[in-house]
């Protein structure tokens, strides 16, 4: 070809360079970017196989790495032949690494560095590879071989080294594109979680959702926590992935292990290739690829480590990657330490709430036990002189002296068994755990009760007659809370209410026979002309009741 020839072939080639040019500079993502890269840059040489080669620092400090490789011209099924990506520590691509300038060879058949290619590899001839810079550094470098019509030129070169500097540009938008929306949805997680944390419900809990969102976040095939164990090692106490996460738990890490004084003393480890980085002990390391494990620790207290593995084979972790996930681990430790702080304070409410408890508790049953001593003693004494009446001589006794005797033993007992029941009631409330809800219907109403006490300004007598927590089963259970939550409101609206008995029995019946719940509100409050609840004056009473049974013989 003459020197004519060429130029003319150069021109006719320069519109296609101005479109590969703009093409390349209108993506944002950056996986879409690298590949209209190496497509244009095919179709601009004529070449037949194209591959864009991305450097990655994982390997170590003074030899990098391929993190990633896209192609054009190869079949899926030829690339999946090919297996995995080459290490770039030999051959051509580990001489273009470490060379970085534009390598052109006519023949590679006749060049040493093209030895042991993989099996499957479409046979090559001509060569061409050309650095691709981004940012003051060597982002990948750019590889095409078999042109068509015979080796690649200087104008191939050239042609390329202009796509690889525009290249370079448009690599570096999208990756501050890219780092600006991962930092995004990082910064959202790590607020997320806060959330989470701060409503968690235990210390399980709050672990599995730090290792939940972490995992979602760093894109991993799971999320762990580990945490220090007595004999000197760590443990996976808590775990999330998409199978199964129970093999998981459990899992340790020896005292000895290569890694283990990298965690304890709070050092992130980033690793290429967990099933064989000889620093892994685990027993599921196999399983899993590029790895981070990054401590969780906030004012200088070491709460664990969170690993976030990836799939054999995955993707690296990129440097704004594992900078976000540090930023994220950092914000999740003082989360979790704020979450427990809560807890504790929330912890320490519910005990400093039942001292004040015990106290009105003990305060109320003294009362009580006196008032009904004092009114024993009168009866007592009733009695004597009704008998002393009853003596040879002796004016005969009032007719109603026996049963005003009657009706204050009556009373007293009433007393007794209300006592009685009240301090039941509160002891079996105090046994549901301060950090949970309760459960049962007897803690139910006694959390209804307690809380109309602080609106009425003192607490409702409460009694249980009958296996309650037995008998009446949610469906009736939810009705019986609405009502006793509205009778309980009305009450503390209702003018000279000094006094409110509810009581939940389920010993009656219906008079079709079958069993039922009665729950009765009584205060001693005024009630509305047209409450329809009592006369007024008289008090309030409500009384509600709903099967839990069948009639006898049905």
């Amino acid at each position: 070809m003459s020197e004519d020839d060429g130029t003319a072939a150069g021109g006719a080639r320069l519109p296609l360079l101005l479109e590969a040019v703009l093409e390349v500079g209108t993506e944002l993502d950056l996986p879409a970017t690298l590949q209209h890269i190496v497509t244009r840059a095919a179709g601009l040489t004529d070449a037949r196989y194209g591959a864009l080669g991305v450097l990655d620092l994982g390997g170590g400090p003074d030899r990098p790495r391929l993190s990633d490789l896209y192609t054009t011209g190869l079949p899926a099924a030829a690339r999946a032949r090919i297996g995995g990506l080459p290490d770039g520590h030999s051959g051509l691509i580990g001489a273009l690494i470490d060379d970085p300038r534009p390598l052109r060879i006519d023949d590679l058949t006749t060049d040493p560095r093209a030895r042991g290619l993989p099996p499957g590899h479409p046979p090559m001839r001509s060569f061409l590879g050309v650095p691709i810079h981004a940012a003051d550094e060597v982002f990948g470098n750019l590889y095409l071989t078999g042109k068509r019509g015979g080796p690649f030129t200087e104008e191939d070169v050239q042609l390329l080294r202009v796509l690889a500097s525009q290249a370079g540009i448009a690599i570096g938008n999208a990756r501050l594109y890219g780092a600006a929306r991962l930092r995004e949805r990082w910064i959202e997680g790590a607020a997320a979680v806060t959330t989470a944390l701060l409503t968690a419900g235990s210390a399980t809990d709050a672990l599995v959702t730090v290792a939940e969102r972490a995992r979602l976040l760093a894109d991993a095939a799971a999320g762990a926590i580990l945490q220090p164990t007595r004999g000197g090692g760590m443990e996976i106490v808590a775990a999330s992935a998409p199978d199964p996460a129970g093999e998981l738990l459990g899992a340790t890490i020896p005292p000895g292990s290569a890694i283990l004084d990298q965690l304890l003393a709070g050092e992130p480890v980033f690793i290429t290739d967990s099933a064989t980085d000889p620093r892994m002990a685990t027993p599921v390391r196999s399983r899993f690829g590029p790895s981070m494990m990054l401590p969780l620790q906030s004012g200088g207290r070491l709460i664990g480590t969170l690993a976030l593995p990836r799939v054999r084979g995955g993707r690296p972790y990129s440097a704004v990657e594992r900078t976000m996930a540090a930023r994220f681990a950092s914000h999740a430790a003082l989360a979790l330490v704020l979450a427990d702080a809560q807890t504790r304070r929330e912890r320490l409410a519910v005990y400093e709430d039942r001292d004040r408890i015990a106290r009105d508790l003990h305060d109320l049953v003294v009362q009580r036990l006196f008032a009904t001593g004092l009114m024993l003693e009168s009866t007592h004494r009733r009695a004597e002189r009704a008998a002393d009446g009853d003596a040879p001589g002796a004016a005969a006794p009032e007719a109603g002296a026996a049963r005003t005797v009657r009706d204050c033993l009556a009373f007293a007992v009433d007393e007794l068994e209300s006592t009685i029941q009240e301090v039941r009631t509160a002891i079996l409330a105090l046994q549901q755990p301060p950090a949970d809800a309760p459960t049962n219907l007897r803690g139910r109403v006694l959390r209804e009760t307690a809380a109309a006490g602080a609106v009425l300004g003192f607490p409702p007598s409460l009694r249980f007659l009958g296996a309650v927590d037995t008998l009446v089963d949610d469906p009736v259970a939810g009705p019986l809370l609405v009502v006793l939550r509205r009778a309980l409101s009305e009450a503390a609206h209702r003018t000279g209410v000094t006094r409110v008995a509810v009581a939940v029995d389920v010993t009656t019946f219906l008079p079709d026979g079958r069993p039922c719940v009665r729950l009765t509100v009584r205060d001693d409050g005024t009630a509305s002309p047209d409450d329809g609840s009592g006369p007024r004056g008289e008090g309030t009473a409500l009384v509600w009741r709903s099967p839990i049974g069948p009639a006898p013989g049905a």
